[in-house]
């Protein structure tokens, strides 16, 4: 959706500007409409004499005047005095372009804000002071989760209802901040506001002279934009095959990557390749004027070097980074539909441009957002979130949403409507793991599972522990060990580091040989796993994509925990030196020094050892597996420990 009228709509970001998308969400009345008013006012969004003619317009109605007016451009929304569409304000930071998506924060408008938040790099999550943290705050909270939002800056607006004080203000910082952190989402900062005052907004407030941190237009200029699309692996979903004269021309948009002249494609999910004969354009070119290459965000239209039959909703890649053929996806979905969502359901999933009938075969997990209270069911109700299996009635291309976010997202109709959306976790490969015929028969164990639970006390699992070297894995893991141990249990520690002493020892450091490292561990920890061990795997494991890989070998029971730390705080902790030694160029491929760490986007849980510290951590992982029934006697739910 384009700005409103009443909004200076700025252009794309500049090539030295990052463009970031930010979604600000809140429960109804919170001030929402009224930051983004103010957010305008003071980075020059909104002329004087606009303004001005706001004014007037409130004194005319007998209201005093609202920086919520910048917003409210329809009639309905001033009369009812809520916002319900889904806009997009264009501002600038001083070192950003923003696209500040506004959603709804009524109940009834939780489909527009799907919407809205599948788009953004990061949120705002506003909380009334006065009012503090609501069931429809926590709902946000979890859609944002759901949706893949890794960077939240929290506001806690009308600071001025509770005279600034210092404690209240507190009692919400932590109150939201271990409720994201148990989600995966890491807090970057809370910061106290008035909106209607303009204490916070872009100058730090006289009223609350105990805060120290950023201004909110300062911690936007901090939000991270997201990876470029260019930088993600090729995915050109088929939109149409047009035939014109004695040519198939292919069209679509390019999502991710780059697609030239001359490149060997495959499409997905039939596996017929080409390569690519022409780039078609309208007007026609002359000679030689033609372009050679197309990169992401760009419509493409081209002809192969072989007739092959080809259809919407096909996926074109590369042969070597190719999405999955699926005919089974585990689903995190967020449910909108009155009529609750059961195995056996029939629904439409829309995944690109591929539509396709699926059923609900299985359901793991059913989570009331408003309480994050998981239980076992085989329904989930309106407003509520699951993981789900769905069996698809023929293959889609499909990416895991860690490894791809335009192909890892999955919009389902039921009833001739959208009832739900979410992200694809992993590809389910049993029917393709039942097809492969080998010479080999795998024994079977002569102790049942239920015998190893009866004795250990939980079932078999796998937790792998992935962040950056020095943020706390190992440490996490083996005092997990320890104290499962000291309860009897059967934990087992496997560390990256100590495999590649061994096992893994033929490899380097490679994007390919860690993929190769994890995979190896990834079948270990499998097979522990289905030996009743809690396997608690600590390994960098830098890449989403082979990370999104172990999670497919390793099937149900799977948590995948975030160790987040500062990179100069790993520094710190660094007693080998290896980081200095990265830095001075002794070591090459370090992860976070000259190779990219790809952060999850929708982990099991997030634990920020810079916030934690070491019982905390422990103890939150044992809270994770005693409510996902891992634990046969859940373990008591500590205080976590503030650093």
């Amino acid at each position: 959706m384009s700005a409103p009228s009443n909004v200076t709509a700025l252009p794309v970001a500049a090539a030295d500007r990052p463009l970031v998308r930010i979604v600000i969400v809140g429960h109804v009345d919170h001030g929402k409409s009224t930051l983004i008013g103010r957010l305008l006012h003071e980075t020059g969004g909104i002329t004087p004499q606009k303004l001005e003619s706001l004014r007037e317009i409130s004194a005319r109605r007998g209201m005093p005047f609202e920086w919520s007016f910048l917003l409210d451009s329809l009639q309905a929304e001033r009369d009812q005095g809520i916002t319900i569409d889904t806009s997009q304000i264009r501002f600038r930071t001083p070192s950003r372009d923003i696209i500040l998506i506004d959603a709804p924060g009524h109940a009834e408008f939780l489909r527009n804000m799907i919407t809205g938040a599948a788009q953004a790099d990061a949120a705002l999550l506003l909380i009334d002071a006065a009012e503090g943290v609501r069931d429809q705050t926590r709902r946000h909270g979890y859609l944002l989760h759901l949706l893949g939002v890794k960077q939240v800056a929290v506001v806690v607006n009308k600071m001025d209802r509770i005279g600034f004080a210092e404690a209240g203000f507190r009692a919400i910082e932590n109150e939201i901040t271990a409720y994201l952190g148990d989600l995966g989402l890491r807090v970057e900062v809370v910061i106290p506001i008035s909106a209607r005052e303009g204490d916070g907004v872009s100058q730090a407030s006289t009223r609350a002279p105990w805060y120290r941190g950023p201004t909110v237009l300062a911690a936007l200029d901090n939000f991270q934009p997201a990876r470029a699309a260019q930088e993600i692996a090729l995915r050109l979903p088929v939109q149409a095959v047009y035939k014109f004269d004695d040519r198939r021309i292919v069209a679509g948009r390019i999502e991710t990557g780059a697609l030239a002249l001359g490149d060997e494609v495959v499409f997905q999910p039939s596996g017929k390749t080409a390569r690519v004969r022409s780039i078609e354009v309208w007007p026609v070119p002359a000679p030689g004027e033609g372009p050679t290459s197309l990169a992401a965000g760009q419509p493409a239209a081209i002809t192969l070097d072989r007739e092959i039959f080809v259809e919407r909703g096909e996926v074109l890649s590369t042969p070597a980074l190719r999405p999955h053929a699926a005919r089974q996806l585990r689903v995190r979905v967020f449910w909108l539909a009155d009529e609750p969502l059961e195995i056996g359901s029939v629904l439409i999933a829309r995944l690109a441009t591929s539509e396709v009938r699926a059923t609900v075969s299985a359901i793991h997990d059913v989570i009331d957002p408003g309480h994050l209270s998981a239980f076992e069911g085989r329904r989930i109700e309106r407003n509520q979130v699951g993981e789900i299996e769905l069996t698809l009635s023929r293959p889609i291309a499909a990416d895991p949403y860690g490894v791809n976010p335009r192909t890892g997202r999955v919009a389902l109709e039921f009833g001739g409507r959208i009832a739900g959306g979410g992200l694809v976790i992993s590809i389910v490969k049993r029917e393709a793991a039942a097809r492969v015929e080998r010479n080999v028969t795998a024994v079977a164990s002569a102790v049942a599972a239920q015998e190893r639970v009866a004795r250990y006390r939980h079932h078999g699992a796998v937790v792998w522990l992935t962040g950056l070297s020095g943020s706390g894995k190992s440490t996490i893991a083996a005092e997990l060990e320890r104290r499962l141990f000291a309860a009897g249990g059967l934990p087992t520690l496997l560390d990256g580091d100590t495999l590649r002493t061994g096992l893994n020892a033929d490899l380097g450091f490679s994007e390919a040989d860690r993929a190769e490292n994890n995979r190896r561990l990834g079948e270990i920890a499998k097979f522990l796993k289905g030996l009743g061990h809690v396997v608690l795997v600590a390994a960098v494991s830098p890449s989403a994509a082979a990370r999104a890989r172990v999670r497919e070998i390793v099937g149900e029971n799977f948590f995948e925990v975030h160790v987040s730390a500062p990179l100069e705080l790993c520094e710190q902790r660094d007693p080998k030196g290896l980081y200095a030694k990265a830095r001075a160029g002794e070591i090459k491929g370090f992860t976070g020094i000259d190779a990219p760490y790809e952060a999850p986007a929708a982990p099991e849980l997030l634990i920020e050892t810079d916030r934690l510290d070491l019982a905390g951590g422990v103890a939150r992982v044992e809270l994770l597996l005693a409510n996902a029934g891992v634990l046969a006697v859940p373990a008591t739910s500590a205080d976590d420990a503030v650093i």
